[in-house]
């Protein structure tokens, strides 16, 4: 039977963190099929570790996780190599970028098939048809190319995540010693990276996770994630936490158990929420978790107008006076609040977007008044292809498109994109982006975040002295000195691409 190479491309911050979406697939095939794993975050060269393994023969399937950005960087050139050295070689893509975009993929001529979604049922099933010769048609979860056309099967409804096979990390301890992948963050000298539910229920309009979750979620029971972060503490010596969960908190009694099971075990831990969900969490929930060791929640806060919030379809709850609100109520709980906030939305005309963006930098100021510990991470819009959404009717209108070929996608300007970082959006102009990223510069100056463990007690006094008359006096135009600082002297972190 033929084996199966997966590969884990690189990452933004090229820090190693235990790969769960391929550790997921490894699972899928553990009793079936023989494989190896290639991680781009733990290889000098991948590219060479690849086409060796290939070369020593055996191998019929080449299996490749691609989120959009940095990971497109291996992902696209190493795909091609393989297409070209093995062309026997099935190339088998899952993750969000060839899920939104499975044209540009599928057209490149080297990806064959493309998993939209999870592959715990679908992965193994389309290795059994293409060994045995049947069609796949019938296998949900997937989109390929047939007779010109691109063929995208039915979804399945989301798994029971306590009955799909345990993360197979021995196996992975043979390929990467696991201690590697337990690195120094914020939150802990050996963080581990864990992922504990599917989806999220909401429809975000600028969000990746909606076109291909369809607003349903289904998480891992709390017992069961606190099983497996046992075993990665008494056996790896874990000591924190990073839950990447597209929405760890949807289920406030999940959470509330978890938090209970936890908070003896001296652990230190994050995740992802929304403001509006965690809101309507009881008092005694909030302070369990704080017991437990929750440090700090990301939010998508996203703007101060309540109009954009409704045209971003943010639950249909979510308010300005809500986030407010909110940070305050999390002061209260000593958990700190990471607010990430979507500048640069389109708008009917310049005036109207600049007008925006400054009443943006305002409610931002505003909320670091009313909890000046909040951290701020601010991105620049970046379009996601969630059809029918009223914003991204906008965007087309407006004359934006995405690139015709996947080799564009290398283009260091639409990496960028992906980052939320170089927009490429027609409504924005050169000095709407110097003024979001001259006023990120002085707030990050000012107010230097708590995750940059780097950081001396001198050195932010230093660099919060040199920001505070800018900041004070809303002077953000040309901040060279603190530019200067944060990137030779401070070297200052960027928690938004860095992670903790």
């Amino acid at each position: 039977m033929n084996k199966v190479l997966l590969f884990n491309p690189r990452s933004a911050d090229s820090k190693p963190r235990i790969p769960n979406s391929i550790l997921s697939i490894a699972a899928s095939i553990d009793s079936s099929y023989d494989y190896v794993i290639v991680d781009g975050n733990m290889e000098n060269n991948p590219e060479e570790k690849i086409l060796s393994y290939l070369a020593s023969g055996g191998f019929g399937y080449f299996g490749c996780t691609v989120m959009p950005g940095p990971q497109l960087r291996q992902a696209i050139p190493i795909s091609e190599k393989v297409r070209g050295n093995f062309p026997e070689i099935k190339i088998i893509w899952g993750g969000y970028f060839p899920s939104n975009h499975p044209k540009v993929v599928l057209n490149s001529g080297y990806v064959d098939v493309i998993i939209n979604g999870p592959g715990d049922m679908a992965f193994p099933a389309l290795l059994n048809a293409m060994d045995s010769g049947q069609p796949y048609d019938q296998i949900n979860n997937l989109i390929f190319p047939d007779k010109g056309e691109i063929v995208k099967t039915g979804k399945d409804e989301l798994y029971d995540l306590d009955k799909l096979p345990p993360l197979p990390y021995e196996k992975l301890n043979g390929f990467y010693p696991i201690h590697k992948y337990l690195g120094k963050t914020y939150l802990g000298t050996k963080t581990i990276a864990y992922h504990s539910s599917f989806g999220c229920p909401f429809t975000c309009s600028f969000c990746a996770v909606v076109p291909i979750y369809n607003a349903r979620w289904k998480g891992k029971s709390a017992k069961g994630i606190y099983d497996d972060i046992r075993f990665l503490k008494e056996k790896h010596q874990g000591n924190a936490i990073e839950f990447h969960d597209n929405n760890f908190f949807v289920s406030e009694k999940r959470t509330a158990e978890f938090a209970s099971l936890i908070k003896n075990d001296n652990m230190v831990w994050w995740g992802e929420g929304r403001i509006d969900t965690i809101n309507k969490y009881k008092d005694e929930t909030l302070a369990l978790m704080r017991e437990s060791g929750c440090k700090m929640i990301f939010f998508g806060a996203e703007t101060g107008n309540d109009a954009i919030l409704k045209k971003m379809d943010k639950g249909g709850t979510q308010t300005a006076e809500q986030i407010r609100t909110f940070v305050k109520r999390m002061a209260s709980f000593d958990i700190i609040p990471e607010y990430s906030f979507v500048l640069g939305t389109p708008g009917d005309s310049p005036e109207q977007v600049m007008s925006q963006i400054d009443d943006d930098i305002r409610f931002i100021k505003e909320i670091k008044e009313i909890n000046p510990k909040t951290e701020i991470i601010i991105y620049l819009y970046s379009p996601v292809p969630t059809e029918g959404s009223e914003m991204y009717k906008q965007v087309l209108a407006s004359g934006f498109r995405f690139p015709e070929k996947l080799s564009d996608w290398l283009n260091p300007a639409w990496e960028n994109f992906d980052l939320r970082k170089n927009p490429l959006t027609p409504w924005l102009t050169a000095e709407m982006v110097d003024k979001i990223k001259n006023f990120e510069t002085v707030l990050n100056g000012y107010y230097p975040t708590i995750s940059d463990v780097k950081l001396s007690p001198f050195q932010r006094r230093a660099i919060r002295s040199i920001s505070s008359i800018r900041y004070k006096n809303n002077w953000t135009s040309y901040p060279y000195e603190i530019k200067i600082l944060q990137k030779f002297w401070l070297k200052y972190r960027q928690p938004e691409i860095q992670g903790f």
